[in-house]
């Protein structure tokens, strides 16, 4: 099957810039590439690499509705992996801007995912998941050789991925940032991806008031017992005035997601009225954000 890119008739302005996303598994393709999906690329899975230059074809004839394109390639294609670099050199010689990040990371923290979502590594067979991680690190040698952008996501957390990816291909515009504030209950654990976490242990537990007791805070009556109690308006015209001085620092480090995790001992009552007051405050002040109440009807 060819791979040349047949742009006869199609101006160079109209040939979509191109980003392959390649690395290690559970190294943070995913993530990376939803980054990129975010900033408003067109991106691709998965895709076998002899198709990547028909991709960029079909870009080229879309008449400027498909301007950057990303192409997610790993081992789940090894059957067509050998074609990576005859597509490359395809892209080269038409002139296509390639970009290639590859997202690394240590055996330890690649162990640990694994085993964290008790998933074989692809490479694994009937080994352990370092014969696999080592198998694949082989594979993908010469690729991270010629990557334009190595990522060791080791340490980082997901936040810190997007951050780094922002960083790289936001462009000159000031990143918007986004939010999620997540209501949770202490006795269910701390929720992991939390940037920012609040304690409404501090006020009354509606909890202990019979006729409020059935509902949660999203109750006109338990919201309003909740912002009675002193302290409560005090402390989210406070909190708000901090998120913003955060949220301009945020923008500024090119960082565009912020999880604000708001607790109460079950999730329930004083966690979802100040999660709701906030991410109001929030939306009032430009700010994208999403409300998520973890642990509602968990009782």
């Amino acid at each position: 099957m060819s791979t040349g890119i047949e742009t006869a008739g199609v101006p160079d302005a109209a040939i979509p810039e191109l980003v392959i996303i390649s690395g290690m598994s559970g190294a943070g393709r995913s993530t990376a590439a939803k980054c990129l999906e975010d900033l408003g690329w067109f991106v691709v899975d998965n895709l076998p690499p002899a198709l990547i230059p028909t991709m960029v074809e079909l870009g080229a004839r879309s008449q400027g509705n498909v301007a950057r394109i990303a192409v997610v390639v790993d081992v789940r294609g090894r059957r067509f992996f050998d074609n990576l670099r005859e597509s490359l050199a395809d892209l080269e010689s038409k002139s296509v801007t390639r970009r290639i990040v590859f997202l690394e990371s240590s055996d330890d923290a690649l162990v640990r995912r694994f085993e964290s979502v008790r998933r074989p590594h692809p490479l694994q067979g009937d080994g352990r998941i370092v014969d696999g991680i080592a198998a694949e690190r082989e594979l993908l040698r010469e690729l991270r050789g010629d990557a334009d952008l190595v990522i060791d996501t080791s340490s980082l957390n997901v936040h810190e991925l997007r951050a780094k990816m922002d960083a790289q291909f936001a462009g000159e515009e000031e990143p918007e940032l986004r939010a999620t504030v997540m209501s949770f209950g202490f006795k269910y654990g701390l929720p992991v991806d939390a940037d920012l976490v609040v304690d409404m242990r501090f006020l009354p537990n509606p909890h202990w008031v019979p006729e409020l007791r059935q509902y949660t805070g999203l109750n006109e009556e338990v919201a309003a017992y909740v912002f009675n109690q002193p302290g409560a308006k005090e402390f989210l015209d406070r909190y708000a005035e901090l998120l913003r001085l955060v949220q301009a620092g945020y923008r500024r480090e090119g960082k565009r997601y912020v999880t604000i995790a708001v607790g109460c001992t079950g999730g329930k009552h004083r966690s979802v009225a100040m999660s709701e007051k906030l991410a109001a405050r929030l939306v009032s002040e430009g700010v994208e954000t999403v409300v998520v109440h973890r642990d509602v009807g968990r009782e």
